[in-house]
């Protein structure tokens, strides 16, 4: 009896499937991730009782996860591992002031300098090449998936032990576990160690609430990444921002109002998914949006938008700064460094310095309003008026972050004064019914009262296991028929 062969055309379609391609990495939207996330739960369940071997199938699974859009420089996660490690002990077992200064000054030396090595070499050389005057041809360099996310974790490890606020891992396989792994591991959340090392000790295991809430959060995630912001994107926003003067002023503004929700529906869509994805195996992150588009003022935004980047940067680069103990003019000075380092953060771009100098311009600004003017009552039309100011101002702000330069931020400024034409609005309708709607379900998620999205995440609770699965099956069956042929990665992988 002879056993069956596969056939070399299919083994191969197989193997290359299996295989790093940077182009198509194994993401939370793919159908490859589904099959494997599908059997890596399976064996995470039967090794719920033996730590180690849960510690290591996840950190096997979590390598291979960043393995496929980072090919070798999984090598780059491993060695910030060991680095974290033995500096995490070093520490630890050191009194000295200096030595533990030492410590820090590695620790945050390596992890910026692969930032500049891998993100801003290219922006460096090519800023002094401008100055005197020469051409440079920028330098084939491939920034690893994530790295900004896992530096940042490293770094807050590291400087929490410095500040005593936790003690050193003494575990290996714990740290690599929190340091590798999968859900938060491209585009976040920023989890620290103070989170999560004390949930990988305590060897949890996922009651039916988090399954009920994990699978929720899934499934929003889902429908905001590809049915609201995939579609937006592919459908209007992209041909707006790569050809502005082909559209009205009209069309202009749709476009930064469509990119805005795009955007937010992205990058929480990920964050929806990575924590829903943790819950499933027993670890609860940090919620990292809460409805940021209906804040009040850009300090309020910053608390609701990215929040575990938003208080990193306020815990370990602007209190570090001085934070607001300091005189008036400092403490502007303070929060302008720490938004133009958080803009620069995004990626090698003087877009993304623009765009971080303008959020520091808004807070600098709002500081300044709350400082001199009296408290007043919160009428609801107040709030609705510093609601509609503070979006439109975020909202334009985007415009570059999402434009490739100052010529195109340029155009659709001219476009909007100069030739808005109103009047095109109902053929806009008719015209981009879907993408419409698209953007006005994003919108009504977004600002639909959280007492609503209990209510739906409750009556979600109290379904049977079964019926979960088959709404969320459902969920997937939708998604297969609107997506786009190719899959589209999410936006903050590339920062």
């Amino acid at each position: 009896m002879t056993l069956p062969t596969i056939p070399d055309d299919m083994a191969q379609r197989l193997t290359g499937l299996l295989q790093n391609d940077p182009l198509n990495p194994m993401l939370f939207n793919t159908g490859l991730f589904l099959l494997m996330f599908c059997g890596f739960c399976l064996l995470y369940s039967l090794m719920r009782r033996f730590n180690a071997l849960k510690l290591i199938i996840t950190i096997a699974f979590s390598l291979y996860f960043y393995y496929k859009s980072s090919a070798e420089y999984c090598f780059i996660l491993l060695g910030v591992c060991v680095s974290d490690y033995l500096l995490g002990i070093w520490m630890q077992h050191s009194s000295r002031r200096w030595v533990r200064r030492l410590i820090v000054t590695i620790n945050v030396t390596l992890n910026v300098g692969m930032l500049v090595l891998f993100k801003y070499v290219n922006l460096i050389i090519d800023t002094v090449a401008g100055f005197a005057g020469h051409d440079f041809d920028p330098l084939d360099i491939i920034l690893p998936a994530g790295i900004s996310f896992f530096t940042f974790r490293s770094i807050s490890y590291i400087v929490d032990i410095y500040r005593g606020k936790i003690e050193a891992c003494t575990d290996f396989l714990a740290y690599t576990f929190y340091l590798t792994f999968f859900p938060p591991l491209l585009a976040g959340p920023v989890v620290r160690a103070s989170d999560m090392l004390p949930q990988v000790k305590a060897n949890l295991v996922a009651s039916r609430a988090m399954v009920s809430e994990g699978l929720f959060l899934i499934i929003c995630g889902l429908v905001k990444k590809i049915i609201v912001a995939d579609y937006i994107s592919q459908n209007f926003v992209d041909r707006v921002f790569d050809n502005p003067s082909l559209y009205s002023g009209f069309e202009n503004l749709m476009g930064i109002y469509g990119f805005a929700i795009q955007l937010y529906c992205d990058f929480s869509g990920y964050s929806d998914m990575a924590i829903g994805i943790a819950l499933l195996l027993g670890y609860r992150f940090l919620d990292n949006f809460r409805s940021p588009f209906k804040s009040q003022n850009p300090t309020e935004f910053w608390r609701r938008w990215h929040i575990s980047l938003s208080f990193w940067l306020r815990d370990y680069l602007y209190i570090p700064l001085g934070g607001n103990r300091c005189s008036r003019l400092r403490r502007h000075g303070n929060l302008m460094t720490t938004m133009l380092l958080g803009g620069l953060w995004h990626g090698a771009s003087w877009m993304y310095l623009i765009w971080g100098g303008l959020q520091g311009a808004f807070l600098v600004g709002h500081k300044e309003l709350h400082d001199h003017t009296r408290r007043r009552q919160r009428r609801w039309w107040r709030v609705a008026f510093n609601v509609f100011i503070t979006f439109n101002l975020i909202a334009i702000s985007f415009m570059f972050f999402r434009a490739r330069s100052m010529e195109a931020v340029g155009d659709m400024t001219r476009q909007i004064i100069h030739d808005f034409h109103p009047e095109i609005a109902p053929q806009f309708v008719t015209g981009y019914l879907m993408v419409v709607l698209a953007l006005v379900g994003g919108y009504l998620m977004h600002f639909a009262p959280e007492s609503l999205t209990r209510r739906f995440r409750g009556a979600y609770a109290a379904m049977p296991l079964i019926i979960q699965a088959i709404i969320l099956a459902l969920i997937i069956f939708l998604i297969i028929q609107v997506r786009s042929s190719e899959i589209v990665p999410f936006l903050y992988l590339q920062y």
